[in-house]
């Protein structure tokens, strides 16, 4: 069996493999180095019915970044618990850079 962080990690590495599109993680960590913490792991949601990504989008238009992210994440959920689960990608923010690129 898959675990969970397993699964987020190729989650996480499919979503990075789209360009215009990262995970979003809290805008203020923690200084403090010795507590481990796998901060883009907080962008993805494993629910039994439910995979949520939160993501920051780069460039523009969003609609096709987002089939681009759909084609690219449904693969990693491939013989999970998670894998007839609905797909949810959320734009949580539009980077400054999505407004200028070309």
């Amino acid at each position: 069996m898959t675990s969970a962080n397993e699964v987020t990690e190729k989650l996480l590495a499919a979503v990075r493999a789209v360009p215009g599109l990262k995970p979003a993680v809290p805008a203020v960590q923690p200084v403090t180095s010795w507590i481990p913490w796998d901060w883009e792991g907080l962008a993805v949601d494993l629910d039994e019915d439910l995979v949520r990504i939160q993501l920051i989008a780069t460039r523009l238009p969003l609609p096709p970044l987002l089939e681009r992210a759909a084609e690219a994440v449904r693969p990693a959920l491939a013989g999970t618990p998670w894998e007839g689960a609905r797909l949810r990608l959320e734009v949580t923010e539009l980077d400054g850079s999505a407004l200028t690129s070309g």
